[in-house]
């Protein structure tokens, strides 16, 4: 098929005019009857290099995917601009499986999503071999590898199923985050077949980036989301206590929040799913069982209000935001303690039950060494989306303008009185307790505080007790991180970490060593994630636009997202189109679309700009 008809595809189903990096190569090799591996970002549009060459091909394409929402949002998409889908999951009931199956079976469908559990069932194999299937895609490819984060047994049945057909069809494997480790698995366990293997770069320059490390994060929560209340954005937890927590804190104020985690009932995380997918819920509070799959694309912010294991659920989880390309912020606040739980819980996993032990060792070990990376993350100066990038091994420009650090102003401080006072009063501490006290009772001793396990150690004391007491307790803390990361300091790797000096302690304590530390002045204000892309877009038409939109998304019972995009809208409130042939020029706006929606919102354009002439 040519350039040009897949470019007419692309426009018409899609509204798009051009192929995003990657697209193409992997959608060549598909029509040509080649496997392929394609790794590529949250939001680079991996759905696109299946669903062109389902267009293309005769019969149908099978795509494998995960998770039961993932598919409902996919294929209510896909009916939208016009292509027949349908999902086959546990979701539907044995009357609708059937029905499906017949329709199927009648070439009502050109797409199909299946979840991997359905493969072995005897209904479903009795189609398959039946069936004209041109394509399978496999969504979330990484839930085949043990090594990856979200290893699913289900998935190591999908060879066997590709196996079992009359006639194996191409297959393409898709994911967001990959390591060679995981890429090996992959096309191993899934039998590809000298696939083309082709990972785009990882960078988004639509997200924002920032570290937060606030005295109350539950202040700075609430501080952050009353100005943007008209968006929805994802606030993810390490904890069920925590999102608990967070969320009746949050609703307890008056926001719209909702929660999700595996300890809630099946039909509520369904409901609460549902009512953050249709903005009836701004706020999403959650654990990282919320998220993979989740095809919100307006998401204009993501908060972490605990710090990930690891980079690679970090970016997974943070590029949830901004998936339409509008701009968008990632947020993480951090505080030492989350280090600390974070090495605990890798320490006590019992994950990955059928692995030897040697295996969960090797894993720990690894786990461990991600844990270090991601701490680095926190406590870095240097460009944010630089050091992701660095770590995903993908060279980048040492400064992107647009993370808190670039836009920050960095000074040196010399603290060396606040180092000696702090080392000071853990030598101290050392000779009254050999075994040596966690970070938090050795803050407290400097704050002069009046916890009863300090006045039960008899800590209140020591001549060091109250000596930073005008000093923030985070503050504090951040200068022993950074004492321990200049090895004067060492906290070990127990169930219970404590700290202890090293002999370079010395160097501060008696011989005149400085220590200097490099901190960030106040950044300049990161723009909301509307503003960062509306310089030259009205608000008001923006906001008559979304309101336009919502109202349409009720009447249809579909998500918002789900009419027009987010960075839509914003391309509509710049060019402001008032006659078909301009509406088809706004970005995201296909054929389908156009007809179906394309005089509504152009009527409000017509009167926005009425309403606005001189």
């Amino acid at each position: 098929m040519s350039t040009i008809r897949k470019e007419e595809l692309l426009k018409q189903y899609f509204g798009h005019t051009a192929f995003r990096p990657g697209q193409e190569p992997l959608i060549d090799a598909l029509l040509q009857g080649r496997d392929v591996l394609g790794v590529m970002p949250t939001g680079a549009g991996k759905s696109v290099c299946y669903q062109i060459p389902a267009l293309l091909l005769p019969g149908i394409t099978l795509v494998i995917s995960p998770l039961i929402s993932l598919m409902k949002d996919q294929v209510t998409a896909l009916t939208q601009a016009g292509v027949a889908a349908a999902y086959i999951n546990s979701s539907l009931s044995y009357a609708k499986y059937v029905e499906v199956l017949r329709q199927a079976r009648q070439g009502a469908y050109t797409v199909i999503y299946v979840a991997p559990e359905r493969l072995t069932t005897d209904a479903f194999v009795s189609f398959a071999r039946s069936a004209q299937i041109s394509l399978i895609a496999v969504d979330e490819a990484h839930c085949v590898s043990q090594w990856g984060q979200d290893f699913r047994p289900s998935y190591l049945k999908i060879a066997e199923f590709c196996q079992s057909l009359p006639q194996r069809p191409p297959m393409g494997a898709f994911t967001a985050t990959a390591t060679n480790e995981v890429k090996e698995d992959i096309v191993r366990l899934l039998g590809l077949r000298d696939p083309l293997t082709l990972t785009t770069g990882f960078d988004r320059p639509n997200l924002y980036f920032s570290v937060e490390t606030p005295d109350s994060k539950n202040a700075w929560l609430v501080s952050y989301l009353m100005a943007r209340q008209e968006q929805s954005g994802i606030i993810y937890c390490a904890t069920r206590k925590n999102v608990e927590k967070v969320c009746a804190d949050l609703k307890r104020r008056g926001f719209t929040a909702t929660r999700y985690h595996a300890g809630l009932t099946d039909e509520e995380r369904r409901t609460n799913q549902e009512d953050f997918l249709y903005d009836r819920a701004r706020v999403m509070v959650a654990t990282n069982a919320f998220g993979m799959g989740i095809d919100k694309s307006n998401v204009s912010y993501v908060v972490h209000y605990n710090m990930p294991k690891n980079m690679e659920s970090y970016y997974q989880e943070a590029g949830r935001a901004g998936r339409d390309g509008a701009g968008a912020e990632c947020v993480l606040l951090y505080a030492p303690a989350d280090v600390r739980a974070a090495r605990f819980l890798i320490s006590n996993s019992d994950e990955n039950e059928n692995l030897t032990e040697e295996e969960r060792a090797v894993i720990r070990e690894r786990d461990l060494q991600r844990l270090v990376k991601m701490a680095g993350y926190c406590k870095t100066t240097e460009c944010l989306r630089h050091y992701i990038l660095r770590y995903f091994g993908e060279q980048s420009p040492l400064h992107c303008q647009n993370c808190r650090n670039c836009r920050a102003s960095m000074a040196e401080y010399d603290i060396t009185t606040e180092a000696q006072k702090i080392l000071s009063c853990i030598v101290r501490v050392e000779r009254k307790y050999d075994f040596g006290l966690g970070v938090m009772q050795i803050v407290r001793t400097l704050t002069g505080s009046k916890d009863k396990r300090i006045l039960e150690l008899g800590l209140d004391q020591l001549p060091t007790y109250g000596t930073m007491q005008k000093v923030e307790g985070t503050t504090i803390r951040r200068y022993i991180d950074h004492l321990i990361d200049r090895g004067y300091l060492t906290l070990t790797e127990n169930k219970y970490p404590v700290l202890h000096t090293t002999e370079k302690a010395k160097d501060v304590l008696f011989h005149g060593e400085k220590v200097i530390i490099l901190d960030r002045k106040q950044p300049k204000k990161a723009p909301s994630a509307i503003a960062s892309d509306a310089a030259y877009v009205d608000k008001e038409l923006y906001n008559a636009l979304s309101a336009l939109r919502y109202k349409i998304a009720n009447l249809e019972g579909v998500p918002a997202f789900v009419v027009f995009s987010n960075a839509t809208l914003l391309d509509m409130a710049a060019k402001q189109p008032v006659i078909q042939p301009e509406f088809l020029q706004v970005s995201g706006v296909g054929n389908r679309k156009a007809e179906r929606y394309g005089e509504q919102f152009m009527q409000c354009i017509r009167e926005w700009r009425e309403s606005h002439s001189s």
